[in-house]
């Protein structure tokens, strides 16, 4: 009997990624969010991670013997001009989740993500040894959670794995995050068949991105893998200055392209630098990121180009057309 896998948060970017990376290994998956809806061929329950009640009673319904918790407000930016509904998310659901689970007999592993925020400034890889000081109301929420798993790890013997992921993005993230916001921008002004402009926030900074199928890839090993008390990073090991991704973006597209500095884009903090250490993912479990960055964007720019196109004709180049 294969094993029931309950992810949390399954409507976001992440969750349909990581709910065909489960079922493709032959696992039974089973979705959860806040619409009424979920994704296409999916087992689907309506649940408030905020509402104590509705997460015992999904787990109770459900019975999973894992759950992934992906609900979460993720977006640094968000959490800034949202703190307390970032706290209310992020901490309170975390501790729903903690406490419904180690009601349930037996009680189901639990894979919870947080992030390369996490981790106080530096400018060298950081290791999940790396001191952890968050600059953001997001990353706190994301120590704040992992600090709860451990108590309750340590008092209640819940078998928890903790994966501090760093910035992941592919197609079909929102564009409220920065790279499908470019990659959008620089397809509207191709398909428009003239000049313009791209307005951007910092780009003096160094991030380090993977695609998003090699990261629930990373999930769904630490899942197989897990006894509990697992901490890994999930990152590429490579940091790109942000000017030089989107200078890529840019040179897409045959048009003129120029870049403006959206002053509201700009977060009132943020580390200059984050590159992941993923050495002790790649010894334990033999993950490591397949696809090349450089490969990613340019199928999240074609997407883009091609709902344009889709939606509506580009106009005629020729006026006399």
């Amino acid at each position: 009997m294969s094993e029931r896998i309950l992810i949390l948060g399954v409507g976001g970017f992440v969750g349909p990624y990581l709910a065909r990376e489960l079922s493709r290994r032959g696992m039974t998956v089973i979705g959860s969010d806040r619409t009424e809806t979920g994704p296409e061929n999916l087992e689907y329950h309506r649940a408030d991670l905020t509402d104590a009640v509705s997460v015992m009673e999904l787990l109770h319904t459900v019975r999973p013997d894992a759950v992934v918790n992906l609900a979460a407000i993720s977006s640094v930016s968000q959490s800034w001009r949202y703190p307390n509904e970032t706290y209310a998310v992020n901490v309170g659901g975390a501790m729903n989740l903690l406490e419904a689970a180690r009601r349930m007999d037996p009680m189901p592993r639990l894979l919870l993500i947080g992030s390369g925020e996490m981790y106080a400034p530096s400018e060298s890889p950081l290791s999940e040894d790396s001191p952890l000081d968050a600059v953001s109301p997001y990353g706190r929420t994301k120590l704040e959670q992992e600090h709860l798993a451990r108590s309750y790890a340590e008092r209640y013997g819940l078998r928890i794995a903790c994966v501090r992921a760093f910035n992941h993005t592919g197609p079909g993230q929102d564009r409220r995050f920065a790279v499908p916001s470019w990659c959008r921008q620089a397809a509207a002004i191709e398909h428009s068949g003239r000049p313009g402009v791209i307005y951007a926030g910092n780009l003096n900074v160094r991030r380090d991105f993977s695609d998003v199928r090699d990261v629930v890839r990373a999930y769904r090993m630490i899942l197989q893998s897990m006894t509990g008390g697992e901490i890994y990073n999930v990152g590429s090991g490579k940091a790109v200055l942000l000017s030089d991704l989107l200078a890529f973006i840019v040179s897409l597209s045959s048009q003129l392209i120029e870049v403006e500095i959206n002053p509201s884009l700009v977060r009132p903090e943020e580390n200059p630098v984050q590159i992941c250490d993923r050495s002790r993912i790649t010894k334990a479990l033999g993950w490591e990121p397949e696809r090349l960055m450089e490969d990613t964007v340019r199928e999240m720019f074609a997407g883009e180009l091609a709902a344009l196109s889709a939606a509506e004709p580009a106009p005629p180049t020729d006026p006399r057309a």
